[in-house]
């Protein structure tokens, strides 16, 4: 058997879609993605969403519409979890920021809120919350410390499309809330993200910068901008410094008839999750992610400790071998990269939990549909694996 990482979410009605636009003879972004936009922000109960090129891009236009908006000054401290995907921190970087690691806590992967507070200072404008894996932050402690601090609250979500907290789907919580829809993510559209607000403003400079920081795409009662009754003009005009991070038409398409599978692909990955937990309450060397709110399962963390600490490379070689897919939790402890080198940081504490991570932390798949058969696969060569430890 082959456990993957992912199952592929696609059947005829994405090829039909495809073909759609094919037969259109329109690839770059046009109405279905503006329709995708539309109704992803329904799906989510947001006012705006902002379709582009992928998660990672995402995250930078989020950032950058921070930093023309004037709302985020370059040089601003951002606190940041120290466990996340490269690109939660390179837009911060790109920008002048300086990050702020803190420790994660250790049941729930995501940001440790005592060390959020510890690492608060006068030049902390905002915090970039990751909902890791699928599972939500403590929403609660975190909105209770920027409103006392005044600071600003933004979601990676690019791995936690449908999870919730309190009933609110994440990515709607903080000002701004990113999404991936690469083809290992909850929803597939090839390559491809989103962006979610509720801050007119804010959507208006992701319209612009997204697509060169020109005015084409701009309503025409922009907040930010009085556009002319002369649509030669404002073909070429340009207000902000941008980028092209426009999606493909294609991936609009796609986007539209995964959202209409959406829901049930995450009861799948939940009913999974359930599966796979009671299949492991056995194991007391094995430490699960804890659940808060309703996690969307991303994937099945696992952190070796006890007698199965130091063991993570022979455990990989024995996935491997049976042809189980497994990755490291997201990317470890990122201060161990050496990218961080290029990046203006600080540690104000030591990142305890996620070295443990870094070091004894791996993650093996969840799909769209039922996977019990691959868990039981999993569960025949982990007994083995233990039994000869």
């Amino acid at each position: 058997m082959n456990y993957k990482l992912c199952d592929d979410p696609w059947n005829q009605e994405e090829l039909d879609a495809i073909q759609e636009v094919i037969d259109s003879n329109m690839y770059s972004m046009g109405k279905k993605v503006a329709e995708f936009e539309k109704e992803f922000a329904k799906h989510l109960g947001s006012k705006y969403a902002v379709q582009v090129s992928s998660g990672s891009t995402a995250n930078l236009l989020a950032i950058a519409a921070l930093v023309y908006s004037g709302r985020l000054e370059r040089g601003s401290e951002v606190i940041v979890p120290a466990v996340s995907w490269s690109t939660t921190y390179a837009p911060l970087e790109q920008f002048g920021m300086k990050l702020v690691f803190v420790d994660i806590n250790k049941d729930t992967l995501n940001i440790d809120v005592e060390a959020v507070r510890g690492a608060i200072t006068t030049k902390t404008k905002m915090i970039f919350a990751v909902n890791l894996l699928g599972n939500s932050n403590d929403f609660d402690s975190l909105l209770d410390i920027c409103n006392q601090n005044n600071i600003i609250l933004i979601e990676d979500n690019c791995e936690s499309l449908g999870a919730k907290y309190h009933g609110k789907y994440l990515g709607t919580i903080g000002l701004l809330g990113t999404f991936s829809t690469f083809y290992s993510h909850h929803m597939c559209t090839m390559e491809g993200g989103v962006v979610v607000t509720d801050d007119k403003e804010l959507y208006e400079y992701m319209l612009s910068i997204r697509a060169h920081g020109w005015t084409r795409n701009l309503p025409a009662d922009s907040t930010i901008y009085e556009k002319k009754d002369d649509p030669f003009y404002e073909s070429f005009n340009f207000i902000v410094p941008g980028f092209n991070l426009r999606p493909l038409e294609m991936e609009g398409a796609i986007g539209l008839r995964q959202l209409k599978k959406i829901d049930r692909m995450i009861e799948y990955r939940r009913s999974n999750a359930e599966y796979f937990r009671k299949k492991m309450d056995k194991y007391t060397d094995i430490r699960l992610q804890q659940e808060v709110g309703e996690s969307s399962y991303f994937g099945f963390s696992l952190v070796l400790t006890g007698k199965l600490a130091d063991k993570r490379n022979e455990f990989v070689k024995a996935l491997n071998n049976a042809n189980i897919e497994c990755r490291p939790i997201v990317a470890g402890n990122f201060t161990r990269n050496a990218v961080i080198k290029y990046m203006n940081y600080d540690i104000p504490s030591e990142l305890v939990n996620a070295d443990e991570i870094h070091f004894n932390g791996l993650f093996i798949g969840n799909h769209s549909s039922n996977n019990n058969a691959e868990v039981d696969y999993f569960i025949s060569v982990l007994d083995k694996f233990v039994s000869g430890i």
